[in-house]
């Protein structure tokens, strides 16, 4: 099952609106909210989730080659 996620963002003292709607959206994107459902919306076969997660694992361990090479 997955997990209930609750957000709840309070007012501060004069705080604008747009800075407020502004934390709340950080917090969705730090919380996966929005990714998750869109990953959920159709089904996706076994395989296809381990292809996809392996070519996130390769793409990364690119990125950090790369940003090594650049700092030696």
């Amino acid at each position: 099952m997955a997990k209930s996620i609750n957000i709840e963002i309070r007012a501060k003292k004069n705080e604008n609106i747009d800075r407020m709607i502004k934390r709340f959206s950080k917090k969705v994107k730090k919380e996966r909210i929005i990714e998750d459902a869109r990953e959920r919306a159709f089904y996706e076969k076994p395989s296809e989730k381990k292809s996809k997660l392996k070519k996130r694992r390769k793409a990364t361990i690119e990125k950090l080659n790369k940003e090594k090479e650049e700092t030696n």
